[in-house]
């Protein structure tokens, strides 16, 4: 009996170490190509990676980044597995502080450990690997949970098209982008700190992933890449990121059928009473995956409701606001309510990233000028000039549709105008950057750009690339000195009310070109200009709301 014991130990402790080798060696691998990868855009090297059959081919110009504008990437962030301080994995911990490290086979062995109790103590049927497309909808595949073992080591194969191509889209329609690049597979390979039990799915659990292509490079136009990429380069400059979305979000009533023609009655009890059931359900669920709501209640219109997360460092506020976007509508199904980021008229709802930069050991807040004083920092003040510098191009990703941008002017003679004043303030819920001073956490920058069916990760890496001209820049006109509340713009910021000069300004935009990547920009832009030649006017709100059911 106890040789039959310990077989078994040595069975399990093999398999574990058999894990632990196997992904290293894949991060070892990636590493290996992210560093090929940087020496063909930094033009040491060249590549065609237009040739048929080239997992980053698009349309007739090379998909290859510009080696004057793609920013060298650490081999280190695109590691799979972001690692924890402690060698024990806790599902309760921050995991943004050290994302960019490689984690041991102590460490992925203890990890692997937790996750095979926590499966057996929940009775876990299925584990979903997730990735966000381009719109921060899930993507995912589920995997039974015997077989999920072997899939952290291989990998979860999806087809590219998944996560890039538009809702609905018709096969003769995409004639603008190479089949081939869609035809391809790509690789969800787990970050295993974001290991979770879904309390919303029977007996399934969830992992947020990353992707890479079958050869092991990260895949360009990933948006939780793009992100980490922007958060890993900020954190050179010595600085790290605290941040935190507001959502609006709708709720409304179940009818009997659903399709692209429905409109529901909104769920009017929620302006009253908050339906106390359903929202304590998914602030609960929501708290046991990671995400802190810090606060929720109903908004402007009877059925819709906001929702506040608590702060936190690095990628984790936009893992939060990914979770949500997919667990407020599977909670709300229970209550045979339907949960959307739409308005029922067509417009979107809103959704606001609040931030503040912190030193690289988040200690100290560069914004906060002190208790009690209604001004920011110098750095404050370089980072929100950064934010009005760039705030035509960053509208184009924070509201990527032509309902989203309806926000940006409600009064009756927008159709004669071009574009709206980018407005900034102190504690003003009026203006598009809202800065607010309550104190040294209380100190933080709210980009209210942004609609709810913007892609979080995206919001995130395109406002951290702003800040980040601002703060390095040498641009002092826009800057007043340090006891100055003033920022003098050499040209007053404007915000695009029409989606096709917004994708003009995103295209000219050098410095989020260069953060964010040529390869993403080159397909974003298209994917756009598709969905605008073939919006079906008078259903695009029904299409939306479709789509982000």
């Amino acid at each position: 009996m106890n040789v039959k014991i310990m077989a078994k130990d040595l069975g399990d402790h093999r398999k574990a170490l058999e894990v632990s080798i196997h992904m290293l060696k894949f991060q070892q691998y990636s590493n290996r190509s992210e560093i090929v990868l940087n020496r063909e855009i930094s033009g040491n090297q060249t590549a065609d990676l237009n040739k048929p059959g080239s997992s980053e081919s698009f349309s007739s110009h090379d998909d290859k980044d510009d080696p004057d504008q793609m920013p060298m990437v650490k081999p280190s962030l695109v590691t799979t597995l972001a690692s924890t301080p402690d060698v024990e994995f806790n599902p309760s911990a921050d995991h943004t502080r050290d994302s960019a490290q490689i984690v041991s086979p102590s460490q992925l062995s203890s990890r692997m450990k937790h996750i095979k109790q926590e499966m057996a103590k929940n009775h876990l049927q299925f584990v979903r690997f997730e990735a966000t497309d381009l719109h921060g909808v899930s993507r995912s595949k589920s995997i039974p949970a015997q077989f999920f073992q072997e899939k952290v080591i291989h990998g979860v194969f999806m087809p590219r098209g998944y996560l890039e191509l538009i809702p609905n889209p018709k096969d003769n329609e995409v004639n603008h982008i190479r089949a081939t690049c869609f035809n391809s597979d790509i690789v969800l390979i787990p970050e295993l700190s974001t290991f979770r039990v879904l309390p919303w799915a029977e007996r399934t659990a969830r992992v947020i992933c990353d992707t890479f292509t079958v050869t092991g490079e990260p895949l360009l136009t990933s948006p939780r890449y793009i992100a980490k990429r922007q958060l890993c380069q900020l954190q050179d400059a010595g600085f790290s990121l605290l941040s935190a979305f507001i959502y609006d979000f709708c709720i409304f009533g179940m009818p009997e059928v659903i399709n692209s023609k429905t409109i529901s009655f909104p769920a009017s009890t929620l302006l009253n009473n908050h339906d106390q059931p359903f929202m304590q359900e998914l602030v609960d669920g929501l708290y046991h995956t990671g995400a802190n709501v810090e606060s929720f209640s109903s908004s402007t219109r009877p059925g819709q409701m906001e929702i506040c997360f608590l702060p936190a460092f690095g990628i984790s506020s936009a893992d939060n606001a990914f979770t949500l976007r997919t667990g407020v509508k599977e909670v709300a199904r229970r209550y045979n309510y339907i949960a959307s980021l739409v308005i029922e008229t067509g417009f979107c709802n809103s959704g606001i990233l609040s931030h503040s930069v912190w030193d690289v050991g988040g200690k100290t807040n560069m914004f906060c000028s002190g208790s009690g004083v209604e001004q920011l920092t110098l750095t404050g003040k370089k980072w929100l000039a950064g934010l009005l510098k760039h705030s035509a191009a960053l509208s184009c990703l924070m509201a990527p549709a032509v309902s989203c941008r309806k926000r940006y002017c409600k009064d009756s003679s927008r159709d004669l105008k071009d574009s709206v004043p980018t407005t900034w303030g102190y504690n003003d819920n009026s203006c598009a950057l809202n800065i607010k001073c309550h104190g040294e956490k209380g100190t933080q920058i709210e980009n209210k750009l942004g609609s709810a069916t913007a892609n979080p990760y995206l919001v995130l890496a395109a406002t951290v690339a702003a800040g980040l001209d601002g703060l390095q820049g040498s641009d002092s006109a826009w800057v007043g000195s340090d006891g100055s509340q003033d920022l003098f713009e050499p040209e007053p910021s404007e915000i695009p009310l029409k989606m096709e000069d917004a994708l003009t300004a995103l295209e000219q935009d050098q410095c989020l070109k260069q953060a964010l990547g040529e390869t993403f920009i080159r397909y974003f832009v298209a994917m756009k200009k598709y969905e605008l030649e073939n919006e079906e006017t008078d259903a695009e709100g029904n299409k939306f709301l479709e789509y982000f059911i």
